[in-house]
Order: C-alpha cells, then sequence, then structure tokens
C-alpha cells in the first residue's frame, strides 16, 4: 500500500492579497493525480477555508476573532470544497469532505470511527480531504494548527509518507530571508539538532508557523513515517518528494524504525486531550525509561492532579517536572490517590496503553 498523506497549508493556497490562488491549486490538484494514477493513494489535509471565506465576504464588522473564525469558515469551506471538487472531477477523480475538531479524537471509539470513514472513502477511489471544522470548534479545543491534524491523520492511517508544504522550502539553519542561511536537506531521528534554528513566528495566513511543523515532523518520524517539509509552490514538487527525487529542494526527516501498535499512535498525539498528570519518583521513571516492557505501578506515582476518570488519557511527569510519557488510565484520580504508594494495587496504566516520549 503507498498511501500518502499530504498537507497544504493557507499561505500556499492564497495570494499575497488572500485571495484563493486557483492556478496553484490546479497545479497540486494535478500532481496529486499523477501520484494517484501511479497507483498511490493520497490524503489531503488542507488549510484555507478561513482565508476563503476572508476573501469572499470582505470585511466581518465587529463581530470577535471567534465569531469571525466561524463565520469566515463556514462561507469558505463550501467554496475550497467547490474549487476541489471540480478540478478533481474535471481530471477523473472524485473528493470527499471529511470535517473534524480535536474533540473527535480524544476517545478511542470515535478515532476508530474516522479511520473507517477515511478506509471507505480511499477503497473507493475517493480523496478524503480533510479539515478542521472551524465553524463550532472553540479555541481552547482546537488544533494547534492543520500540521497536528496532519500528523494525527498520517499515523492513524498508517501512511507510507507525509508531506507537509509550506511557503518555504523547509527547515534552514537560520532566517530563510537570510542570503547566509542554508537548507537542512535531511534530519535523523531523535536529532534535534536543527530545533535552535526554528523561528516561533506564525505564518500570516495560517495559525501555525514552522516550530509546530518541526515539532509534528520529529514525532511522526520517530514513529516510523519520513516527512518532508516543502514548498507547495514549486512545481511538480509533490511527485518529486514521493519519488524520493532530489531535483528540488526540501528537508526529509528519515523515519526511525520503532514500529509501535495503533492503540499507542493514538495516545502519542493524544497529548492535547490529557485529563491529568501524575508525577513518578526517579525509580519509577528510570523504569519506564529504560527500553524495556513495563507498566506504571501506583507505587511509583507521587502526586496526582486532574479530575480523571478511568479510560481518560494522562500525563506522566518525571520527578524533574519533564513529561515523559502519555498513558491511558486504569482508575479515577480519587481511587489512584488512594493506591498511590502501595506495593502490591494494580497497575495505573498497562504497558499496552503506554506511549513513552522520544522526543
Amino acid at each position: 500500500m503507498d498511501r500518502i498523506v499530504i498537507k497544504i497549508g493557507s499561505n500556499v493556497l492564497t495570494r499575497a492579497d488572500g485571495s484563493l490562488d486557483h492556478t496553484r491549486i490546479s497545479a497540486l490538484v494535478d500532481q496529486v493525480c499523477e501520484l494517484l494514477d501511479g497507483g498511490s493513494e493520497v490524503i489531503i489535509i488542507s488549510s484555507g477555508a478561513v482565508a476563503s471565506g476572508r476573501d469572499e465576504l470582505g470585511s466581518a464588522g465587529r463581530l470577535d476573532p471567534v465569531s469571525q473564525r466561524q463565520l469566515f469558515s463556514a462561507v469558505g469551506q463550501v467554496r475550497l470544497m467547490h474549487t476541489y471538487y471540480q478540478l478533481f472531477k474535471e481530471r477523473g477523480h472524485c473528493c470527499g469532505q471529511v470535517l473534524t475538531t480535536k474533540e473527535n479524537f480524544s476517545t478511542r471509539h470515535h478515532y476508530l470511527n474516522q479511520k473507517n470513514c477515511m478506509e471507505v472513502m480511499l477503497s473507493q477511489g475517493v480523496i478524503p480531504i480533510v479539515n478542521e471544522n472551524d465553524t463550532i470548534s472553540l479555541t481552547e479545543l482546537m488544533f494547534t494548527d492543520n500540521d497536528e491534524l496532519a500528523g494525527l491523520v498520517a499515523t492513524m492511517m498508517e501512511a507510507r509518507l507525509l508531506i507537509i508544504l509550506s511557503n518555504v522550502d523547509g527547515i534552514y539553519s537560520g532566517d530563510p530571508a537570510d542570503s547566509g542561511s542554508k537548507l537542512i536537506h535531511e534530519i535523523a531521528p531523535g536529532s534535534d539538532s536543527a530545533s535552535s534554528f526554528i523561528r516561533s513566528s506564525k505564518s500570516s495566513a495560517g495559525r501555525g508557523g514552522m516550530h509546530t511543523k518541526y515539532s509534528v515532523a520529529r514525532k511522526v518520524a520517530s514513529e516510523g513515517i519520513p516527512v518532508a517539509i516543502a514548498c507547495g509552490k514549486r512545481d511538480g514538487i509533490l511527485t518529486a518528494v514521493a519519488s524520493g527525487s532530489r531535483t528540488l529542494p526540501y528537508t526529509l526527516f528519515t523515519a526511525g524504525k520503532k514500529t509501535i501498535s495503533g492503540v499507542k499512535k493514538w495516545i502519542a498525539h493524544s497529548g492535547g486531550f490529557a485529563r491529568g498528570s501524575v508525577t513518578v519518583n526517579q525509580g519509577a521513571a528510570d523504569r519506564l525509561l529504560s527500553g524495556k516492557a513495563a507498566s506504571l505501578l501506583p507505587v511509583g506515582i507521587t502526586a496526582v492532579e486532574g479530575d480523571f476518570v478511568k479510560d481518560d488519557i494522562v500525563r506522566i511527569v518525571g520527578p524533574d517536572g519533564k513529561a515523559i510519557a502519555m498513558g491511558k488510565a486504569n482508575c479515577d484520580a480519587d481511587t489512584l490517590k488512594s493506591r498511590m504508594g502501595q506495593k502490591n494495587a494494580k497497575e495505573f496504566v498497562h504497558y499496552d496503553y503506554l506511549y513513552i516520549e522520544q522526543l
């Protein structure tokens, strides 16, 4: 199975004045169709709905930022999908819309429902075009950016490759606008050597920035899926990256050899859904980080925060305050507090539902 997930950022889909760049969208659709005709399955995570709605409506008067986003998204999503639908139809392919929210990934049940939906679409030759449903998402429950959503979808759908398209060629050794900065062509699994070069500023049209892309790319690559960050405004970039060609510039995060279960993949990307946290002592931290199969027992827990219930996702923190793992709780917070420090108590997080942070 050659399954590719492609995330297209707002700055790729829009012109400098904020209007939709139909020429660029058409060129990207051409490349996607070339991949499809070559036997690949493609899932697209597309930004641009809010920008498209703003372009259509212009001013939103005195609406607050959340209301503006809801309004622009409601109008822009229709417009953007119509554009994709027409372009793919002209080339003999069919696409469908998948709108989601962060909450839809917070339980294993909803997570699997979304996976099944996209599997059915792909089996019938329909291209899933995924976007966050900004019309109902609240600010505190939104994805950091569609980069985060793309990483989650790539691991959920067991993609062969994730391509994140931006308005720059990839990760640079400094400010991309600086002539002295060099493109970093490859980043090895587990390497954090490029982190000091990442700026925290966000793009003009989207919510995220290169820091989010870098973090998502490292996490997904550590789970065995290579990730490319490339400039979506370069002609032929998708086909070049998908084939492994280096005729065009981009940064490739090479995949680690680690393979984890589907449940652990879900847990790995559930940090934003954590309902609480537990702090462990040094002995428990060492066991969890040893690389050997180990469950988290109440005897090693020194503090409990949050009002979580059984099966909620919780963050596991070392004695130094740094997060070291994520896991699915085997009991609620009050029960854990009553068992905390006990030697013979049932495990709080079983190894099968424990993801050790590698980044």
